[in-house]
């Protein structure tokens, strides 16, 4: 599975990566950590746009502060188009904690869970971690 890692949270992503790989979760997951800048999609591209965007290439996204306001915020996106099909957008609760090894630590368990059980996560819409 593919995360599409938010343009704002990429160093609070890379901490995360590191805690996956650490834990030795790679040796049962097989994931992947993907930016912006990777799959080309400007950092100001709309949040209808990201999460069309993650649908169709199958990926999850990452985010911490997506909007929740107006015609194109995710929350908006996500009631109009979510459907059960739909991949979940994973959210981290405490961005600002993500310097805490035991937080990260939390929120890579918490990942790993939903990965493992994606399809009880398909047509949630969001879901926030740890």
């Amino acid at each position: 599975m593919i995360f599409l890692i938010d343009h704002n949270i990429e160093g609070q992503a890379a901490w995360l990566w590191e805690t996956i790989f650490a834990e030795g979760w790679l040796d049962w997951v097989t994931l992947g950590f993907i930016t912006f800048e990777e799959v080309a999609l400007p950092i100001d591209s709309s949040d209808r746009f990201v999460w069309r965007f993650a649908q169709e290439n199958k990926m999850i996204i990452l985010t911490a502060n997506r909007s929740m306001e107006g015609e194109d915020s995710l929350e908006k996106t996500i009631r109009d188009e979510n459907n059960i099909n739909s991949l979940p957008v994973i959210t981290i609760a405490k961005v600002d904690r993500m310097v805490e090894r035991s937080y990260r630590e939390k929120c890579a368990v918490r990942l790993i869970e939903i990965l493992i059980d994606i399809e009880n996560s398909m047509g949630v819409g969001r879901i926030f971690i740890p």
